[in-house]
């Protein structure tokens, strides 16, 4: 299932007050204690925008972080803004540790973790790091709430984390720009158990295009066709997520928010 997308901002309280002007709901998340980072949230059900940030950029340095992990992207990329890394969640973390060895991956954890909310509650999960020797694009990591699903939905609502958009606003997918389209969905394909889709042609980024499917929110594999989107964050960043796709009865709009590009498609 997917879980959320990290975009890491400088300035969390900026980018929730910026995302309000739009229509979509974002909230303070909390602290990772001695971590050095700290985060805002943007739900739709139980999938989210993470706007990830630090608040002791020596810290996130300094520390040894395990390889493939998202701490360890974050400050590989030096703390640039921009989509970094998404997480699919999972229910048997330890099951999903084999699954991945067997598949000849390299896998790190799980490990444990925590942040404090704003009220001061506790949020505990666990973490799963995979990747593969000499990939450029890095995987999904692993996520297991203590929580079940239903508990963390009502949870989150009670608490007002989980909110309605005033743009009633859904999550659709995730983009990443690849270099070998086939090669990268026939991989993830297997590795995660992920239906394909059909191929297509996006004139606006002027690139191919095919699916992943997971409940909650889809990936999208885009390679270039010519030298537009896709073609311009691959000379510049190299393969990763690049665009969060939404859906609206409301509007449609699309924008770039601390180096990370939104679109809005209007349901009809």
């Amino acid at each position: 299932m997917f879980d959320h997308v990290v975009h890491f901002v400088e300035d969390p309280e900026k980018a929730i007050a910026f995302l309000k002007e739009k229509g979509i709901a974002a909230v303070e998340g909390g602290v990772h204690e001695n971590r050095g980072t700290y985060n805002a949230v943007s739900y739709f059900d139980l999938s989210y925008i993470e706007l990830l940030s630090t608040y002791d950029k020596e810290l996130v340095k300094q520390t040894q972080h395990p390889r493939h992990s998202f701490l360890e992207t974050v400050a590989k990329e030096q703390f640039t803004e921009g989509f970094s890394r998404v997480a699919i969640r999972t229910t048997d973390i330890e099951g999903a540790a084999r699954h991945f060895r067997e598949k000849g991956l390299m896998v790190n954890g799980p490990e444990s973790f925590s942040r404090k909310r704003p009220d001061g509650s506790l949020v505990e999960w666990q973490l799963l790091y995979i990747g593969q020797l000499n990939g450029e694009l890095e995987l999904p990591f692993i996520i297991q709430w203590k929580e079940k699903d239903e508990e963390r939905r009502q949870e989150l609502t009670e608490s007002k984390v989980i909110q309605p958009h005033p743009s009633k606003t859904v999550f659709s997918h995730v983009t990443f720009a690849v270099r070998d389209l086939e090669k990268t969905v026939r991989q993830w394909s297997e590795w995660f158990g992920l239906e394909v889709g059909e191929k297509f042609f996006d004139e606006t980024l002027q690139a191919q295009c095919q699916s992943l499917e997971l409940k909650g929110g889809r990936f999208v594999f885009s390679s270039p066709v010519g030298d537009g989107i896709v073609a311009s964050v691959l000379r510049q960043r190299g393969e990763r997520p690049f665009q969060v796709s939404l859906s609206s009865p409301v509007n449609s709009s699309s924008f770039e928010l601390f180096g990370g590009m939104y679109e809005i498609k209007k349901a009809h």
